[in-house]
């Protein structure tokens, strides 16, 4: 059941390669590129992928996020001078590296199966030191995003809010009952993950099979041709 509601969640499945490579080049491009206006290209791209693999909503929020961020960009820099403008701008530059390859890397933890990853690593030939920790990191974040909205919950009815204001008002509180038993849970299934990925055989040295084919498809070629002219086209232009 829970296979079925996964495809018709995602309309079109990539290859886990795909995603990695599409994460490569939105770092180059957002290290490299002259003007903000290439990485606004690279945003619409990344949300268009996003929605494409069932990430819709999660694809509109980074984009109106990143175009107020653009927006309050251009009106600061037009109207400021001194130090706070410099200081403002280094900010800023670090935010918008950083947000493009964020933004892409939500998307592929959240669309790609464990399994998925691991047959895409083994056909890549991809060392076993490093396909056993990114495994358990996918299957990892989940956990700690399920654990964290079970704590909130619990929390709010003892009026413990999770949020900003919280911390401010209440920081002994907020620490107390909700960033200690995180750290807790999260220990915990780190040691569950790793003895569950232990005896489901994650260290066995024979080639994996996987009900799902696993190969490069004519979206996958398409998909990272799209994201491969963002930088051809800034070094043209």
């Amino acid at each position: 059941m829970t296979v079925t509601i996964e495809k018709k969640k995602q309309f079109i499945r990539f290859d886990p390669r795909t995603k990695i490579i599409l994460l490569v080049l939105s770092m180059i491009v957002a290290t490299t590129t002259p003007s903000l206006l290439y990485e606004c290209v690279l945003i619409l791209l990344i949300a268009g992928f996003g929605s494409v693999c069932g990430k819709v909503r999660y694809s509109l929020i980074g984009s109106a996020v990143f175009m107020a961020l653009y927006l309050s960009t251009v009106f600061y820099l037009e109207n400021s001078t001194g130090t706070m403008h410099t200081m403002f701008t280094a900010w800023l530059s670090l935010v918008f590296k950083v947000y493009p390859g964020g933004m892409l890397a939500g998307i592929a933890v959240s669309t790609t199966r464990v399994n998925e990853f691991l047959s895409a690593m083994n056909k890549a030939h991809i060392s076993r030191k490093i396909i056993i920790p990114l495994a358990v990191m996918l299957r990892y974040i989940p956990t700690i995003r399920e654990d964290w909205r079970y704590i909130k919950d619990a929390m709010r009815l003892r009026d413990v809010s999770p949020s900003i204001i919280g911390l401010f008002t209440h920081p002994g509180m907020t620490v107390e009952c909700l960033y200690s038993p995180l750290l807790m849970a999260a220990s915990k299934a780190a040691d569950e993950l790793a003895i569950a990925s232990v005896t489901r055989g994650i260290e066995n040295p024979k080639p994996r099979t996987c009900l799902i084919q696993i190969r490069f498809r004519i979206q996958d070629v398409l998909i990272i041709l799209c994201f491969l002219a963002v930088p051809v086209a800034s070094l043209c232009c």
